[in-house]
């Protein structure tokens, strides 16, 4: 992760009006996984691609989707219909990355001007049918909300004066730096557990590469990477302190890790597959992510007991993500469709 973009990126990866779209393909299924699971459509708004980012035990998802401008809105996923959260003022996108069991929405929304300018977006809140900005550092122009526990805890990054990426949590109307690791420039959190504990990745001065840390207790710890690797993220963990993300290994590919109890743990791929990114953990142990195939297509991955699960994909569709699982197992996510890049969809264990 050495360039902006990458740095920058979110992982995935308002109006005050609710619009509210019924979901014309929510009951599109299809069995998938040796029959054990069936993925489910969660629709759009008024456009071709929507995607869901985060998953409460409540049923419901944060994600976004297209609008009939081809802009992209915060979305709400609940009760069978796509809620549009809206923007910020003067915003013309925007994506919710994460829900708590409140109810609450977090995410990024732009506030006007360049609309492809990183500049001009900022961290938000959404409660009671309200947008809030979160704010940014002070002197900074942007910030954006990755994860949120179910204390409201908010966590993601923002920019310094000096443009740096810092990782920070938003906490009672403040924005507060997490620092870097020792040496480090660049920070960004992704996930927050309800003890408190973020996880996300930092540059370090003895590499100089991103690695994976946790943020307990007012410092920053070093999960270092996997054999072979020189770089690695978290990006979720659980109320346990089990963390996942991905990490290089010797051959140059990033595979997907736990880490537990001190030890970084190779996930492995799917068969065939070279490649694969862990997203999603719940206090059960069960891990959700995306790996390729052996075709090189990306498919939404289950790991438990062991083994890695392809969970397949909508009908027609070549691609999957999963990004996140609740206690009950559903896992959230978005699938390729034969006419769109994605759509939002939820796997279910048949």
């Amino acid at each position: 992760m050495q360039s902006a973009c990458k740095r920058l990126r979110r992982v995935h990866f308002g109006h005050r009006a609710i619009i509210v779209f019924s979901l014309l393909s929510s009951f599109t299924v299809q069995a998938v996984a040796e029959d054990k699971f069936e993925v489910r459509d969660l629709g759009t708004l008024s456009g071709y691609t929507s995607q869901a980012s985060s998953l409460n035990e409540r049923g419901q998802a944060a994600g976004f989707s297209n609008v009939a401008d081809q802009n992209q809105h915060a979305t709400l996923y609940e009760g069978g219909k796509v809620i549009d959260l809206g923007t910020l003022p003067g915003g013309l996108n925007a994506a919710a990355d994460g829900i708590n069991d409140r109810g609450q929405v977090i995410g990024w929304s732009a506030v006007g001007g360049n609309e492809q300018a990183i500049i001009n977006e900022h961290a938000f809140l959404y409660e009671h049918g309200e947008m809030i900005d979160l704010g940014t550092l002070p002197n900074g122009h942007t910030s954006i909300a990755n994860g949120i526990n179910d204390r409201g805890q908010v966590v993601g990054w923002a920019l310094n004066a000096l443009t740096d990426t810092r990782a920070v949590l938003f906490e009672k109307g403040k924005v507060i730096e997490l620092g870097t690791l020792p040496g480090g420039y660049f920070s960004a959190a992704y996930a927050i557990n309800d003890r408190g504990q973020v996880v996300g990745w930092s540059t370090s001065a003895t590499s100089g590469n991103d690695h994976a840390f946790i943020y307990d207790h007012g410092e920053m710890h070093d999960l270092g990477t996997l054999p072979g690797g020189n770089s690695s993220d978290a990006f979720g963990l659980n109320n346990r302190g089990q963390v996942v993300g991905q990490s290089l290994v010797a051959n140059g590919y990033e595979h997907a890790f736990l880490y537990d109890h001190g030890e970084m743990i190779d996930l492995g791929t799917l068969p065939g597959g070279n490649l694969s990114m862990a997203f999603g953990i719940n206090d059960r142990g069960q891990i959700v992510g995306q790996s390729t195939d052996a075709s090189g297509n990306f498919r939404a991955f289950l790991y438990e007991h062991g083994k890695m699960i392809d969970l397949g994909m909508l009908p027609g569709g070549n691609t999957s993500t999963a990004t996140s699982i609740n206690e009950r197992g559903e896992i959230g996510g978005y699938s390729g469709t034969p006419f769109t890049p994605w759509h939002a969809a939820i796997w279910t264990r048949k």
